[in-house]
């Protein structure tokens, strides 16, 4: 059976994106590994407190010979304008962790609004990676 364990995000900063994800979200660190031989790549990892599961890698924006400069810098533009990725959170409460997220620091880039899913509400990381934390409504199939 295949099962998603691990997603992955470019930040810019891996110091801050780990402060701001377990800090400012709230979230665990899975994973966090410099292995010398391959330059001091740095695996980081963090996930949802109960989701032992699922992870996000944060990668730090590669260079050569992986990434070329001009690659770097498209991605860069990317994620400045909140299109390299978005993480998809659910909650029980939207308008409860709003307010939490709020008093933590966390930017929002929308208030929280009804929708005929759920409620809905985004923000991005310091990287400018975009999430939505959405209270999911039932949704009749009749």
């Amino acid at each position: 059976m295949i099962k998603l364990t691990t997603a992955q995000l470019w930040v810019h900063d891996q110091d801050q994106a780990l402060e701001f994800y377990t800090k400012k979200l709230g979230m665990e660190v899975r994973q966090d590994v410099t292995v010398p031989e391959l330059g001091n790549f740095r695996w980081l990892t963090v996930g949802p407190a109960g989701t032992p599961d699922v992870s996000i890698v944060l990668m730090a924006i590669p260079g050569p010979p992986v990434m070329d400069p001009d690659t770097a810098e498209q991605v860069k533009a990317l994620m400045a304008k909140g299109f390299a990725g978005t993480i998809f959170l659910t909650t029980d409460d939207v308008y409860a962790d709003y307010e939490q997220l709020k008093s933590r620091g966390v930017e929002f880039t929308e208030d929280p609004e009804e929708r005929p899913y759920g409620i809905d509400t985004g923000f991005r990381d310091p990287s400018g990676n975009s999430f939505r934390l959405t209270q999911v409504r039932e949704l009749s199939t009749a």
